[in-house]
């Protein structure tokens, strides 16, 4: 069962981010747009409303889920560069302290 949720990709790259936030923000316009309009010629507020919650609810459908059309774009990340010495490497910190503990 916890094998088919770790399937399910969660992330999106950033053009897609950019992409899934024109997105969510060019809806919400329109239907606010629409939904004024709207309600200004049938004079009721009520439906002002209820058109831009479906707006926002059409695009929270479109954008929140990390569709294919978001992840095109994926970051190449540099390869791991192995340590050439045999002896592992000590934090400048760690080296400091040893050369003060030798100086007392």
């Amino acid at each position: 069962m916890l094998s088919i949720f770790k399937s399910i990709p969660t992330h999106m790259d950033y053009k897609g981010q950019k992409l899934a936030e024109q997105i969510f923000q060019g809806i919400i316009l329109i239907s606010a747009v629409i939904g004024f309009v709207y309600g200004l010629i049938i004079e009721q507020f009520g439906w002002t409303v209820y058109i831009v919650l479906a707006g926002f609810a059409v695009s929270c459908v479109l954008t929140l889920p990390p569709w294919p059309m978001y992840r095109k774009n994926p970051l190449s990340w540099q390869p791991v560069i192995p340590e050439s010495s045999g002896e592992p490497s000590q934090k400048p910190q760690e080296s400091l302290k040893k050369k003060k503990h030798k100086s007392n």
